[in-house]
């Protein structure tokens, strides 16, 4: 049971690695408007949210997998268990802060970044999970 648990417990970060970036990206114009600042510092705020939540993400995901998971096949269920949480953190983030003001809309172009991102993310996370298991030398384990 503390396995499952800590599984999960490691799928939420992976969905909140996905959704925190996202969900600035596409408020760009909100944060904008609330804040006072030029959409191009909130760009700049954005990008570097984004380089410094992967790395920190990746460093953070990599040890809590080799730590908390160990040398498992099943930590490969992270790929799909993400998504759920994922879709949940967006209709809570959307039910708790609806767009009320029509210039708060994200651009048509975000949406396509967002499609690449869900897209490439579940083969980053099979991928670190992969290197966390196998950076030892060691072969995985079945069981």
């Amino acid at each position: 049971m503390k396995y499952f648990l800590k599984l999960n417990v490691v799928s939420i970060l992976y969905a909140l690695m996905l959704f925190i970036p996202l969900e600035l990206m596409l408020n760009v114009y909100r944060i904008s408007r609330i804040t006072n600042w030029e959409i191009g510092t909130v760009n700049i705020l954005t990008g570097v949210t984004l380089i410094i939540e992967i790395i920190g993400g990746t460093i953070l995901l990599v040890f809590l997998t080799k730590k908390w998971l160990g040398e498992r096949k099943a930590n490969f269920w992270t790929g799909i268990l993400w998504a759920p949480y994922f879709v949940l953190f967006i209709y809570l983030f959307a039910s708790l802060f609806p767009i009320t003001y029509g210039g708060d809309g994200p651009n048509p172009v975000t949406g396509l970044l967002a499609i690449g991102g869900l897209i490439v993310f579940p083969f980053y996370i099979l991928i670190l999970n992969f290197f966390s298991m196998t950076s030892d030398g060691k072969t995985i384990k079945t069981a």
